[in-house]
């Protein structure tokens, strides 16, 4: 795999987190497929947010100068999958992503490492320390 589709992986990733994308990983499949180099997979809470999570996957990416290719389930939002070349980068709502198992299905794939996801923001939460 080259650093280039390495770190667009990376930076394909961080987008998907970015917007509380969950279960994001990133695999190096150019050993076991020749149409691309990387798959990064997330998963949505609802179709909504599945959207809004590709939005952000193709800004990134035309942003830091990668070709987006093409863009194919957006408007049904279950699985919307994004080809930026040699990454490919796919959404799922929960439960689609749960019957495709593409986690499975490319188990033998390496796993690039990713960043942590960002911690959840503490908004609506109750202080539960005692004052003096």
């Amino acid at each position: 795999m080259t650093e280039s589709a390495r770190d667009c992986a990376r930076r394909l990733a961080e987008a998907a987190l970015d917007r509380m994308a969950e279960n994001v990983v990133a695999l190096a499949v150019g050993e076991l497929t020749s149409f691309a180099d990387a798959f990064v997979i997330a998963t949505a809470g609802s179709d909504r947010q599945a959207r809004a999570v590709a939005d952000a996957v193709v800004e990134s990416a035309k942003s830091a100068g990668h070709a987006v290719l093409g863009v194919e389930g957006y408007e049904d939002g279950r699985w919307i999958l994004i080809d930026a070349g040699d990454v490919v980068v796919h959404v799922f709502v929960r439960d689609a992503r749960e019957h495709y198992d593409l986690d499975r299905l490319w188990a033998d794939a390496p796993r690039i490492p990713l960043p942590e996801a960002p911690a959840e923001p503490a908004v609506g939460r109750r202080r539960t320390e005692s004052r003096p």
